[in-house]
């Protein structure tokens, strides 16, 4: 008998790489997505024969409990979320409701349904924040410096709260993991995006913020699989995932540009400084881009996934980037 997992945020980017990895490991894929005017669902819709989709929100519970009780899951993975930490300072009180809301109406909901479903929750190094202990692994303390954050945090607590309770509940501690799926408005993608266009002579210029910020950067690919390895396991746990190496901005503008063949060429300091390639100016600060509170550096120890599950990241930053920026330029090119 087919194995049944319910996905939240199954139209994102993790939660379609999860998809695409369910199905062909023989499961029967659930996916909870919300009713908007907008048909198109460019992840998912080489997958709209295989997957059953239910219409919900995470900010309603009758709906989660509804579709729980109708799906009758092995495998829940909550993935949905407002994910994007810019947003969350002008959204904070919706950031919550989504996150740690949506997370309290999931395990609520299972609870009172008396279900054995084993449940996945996606949380976030940006739960650690400002800590002093480098890397971070599973036992670092929680110092949230933002909204989003702050919610990842709330969420998490709740885990361990039904976690006592009885329920079968995970943590992926994440950190930043990416793709040609990512969206847009996140600045891995804008990097390679306008690069591309740079380079197709689409646009001029970009605008970006802090240069010198680094993060612990892997591919959404390898970390869906992390999530699905921690429910196969007989008893609960909460892993950090990460690829234990950071970068910071400038390198991942540097990395993309060459696969462009552009050399960058940094002049000024500070929100003065430009970048120059192909003989102009493609790049310049602006302090709007810049996040109120900046964390510190922040880089995972895997160490605990490493041992327990077998996993290990299989695509290095390099790898990661050129796989990015060839997908912009293909798409570009033939638009």
């Amino acid at each position: 008998m087919k194995k049944k997992a319910l996905i939240t945020g199954i139209t994102g980017q993790d939660g379609s790489y999860l998809a695409e990895l369910l199905l062909e490991k023989g499961y029967d894929v659930h996916g909870l997505v919300r009713r908007t005017s907008i048909t198109e669902r460019p992840r998912i819709d080489h997958l709209f024969d295989k997957i059953q989709r239910h219409y919900g929100d995470l900010t309603d519970y009758f709906s989660i409990k509804e579709i729980v009780k109708d799906v009758l899951p092995d495998e829940i993975y909550n993935l949905g979320a407002q994910s994007h930490v810019g947003i969350s300072y002008s959204q904070p009180a919706y950031t919550r409701n989504v996150i740690a809301g949506g997370t309290a109406r999931i395990l609520s909901a299972v609870k009172k349904l008396n279900l054995k479903s084993k449940i996945y929750q996606a949380s976030s190094s940006d739960m650690f924040g400002n800590v002093q202990e480098s890397p971070q692994k599973e036992t670092t303390s929680f110092n949230p410096q933002n909204p989003y954050a702050r919610a990842r945090v709330k969420a998490f607590e709740l885990t361990q709260k039904y976690k006592k309770e009885g329920l079968f509940v995970c943590n992926g501690i994440c950190y930043n993991h990416e793709s040609p799926r990512r969206g847009e408005n996140f600045v891995t993608r804008k990097i390679t995006k306008s690069l591309a266009e740079i380079k197709l002579g689409l646009r001029k210029d970009f605008q970006l913020g802090n240069l010198e910020s680094k993060r612990d950067w892997g591919y959404a690919k390898d970390y869906v699989e992390a999530m699905w390895m921690m429910l196969q396991k007989n008893e609960p746990d909460d892993y950090v995932l990460a690829t234990g190496k950071t970068h910071s901005v400038r390198d991942f503008i540097e990395a993309s540009a060459k696969v462009l063949d552009i050399k960058i060429e940094w002049k000024g300091e500070g929100v003065n400084e430009k970048g120059y390639g192909q003989g102009k100016e493609i790049i310049s600060i602006n302090p709007k881009f810049y996040r109120p509170i900046e964390t510190n550096r922040l880089v995972g120890d895997a160490s605990k996934a490493k041992e327990k599950l077998g996993w290990v990241p299989k695509t290095n930053f390099e790898e990661l980037i050129r796989m990015m920026v060839k997908a912009d330029y293909e798409r570009l090119s033939k638009s």
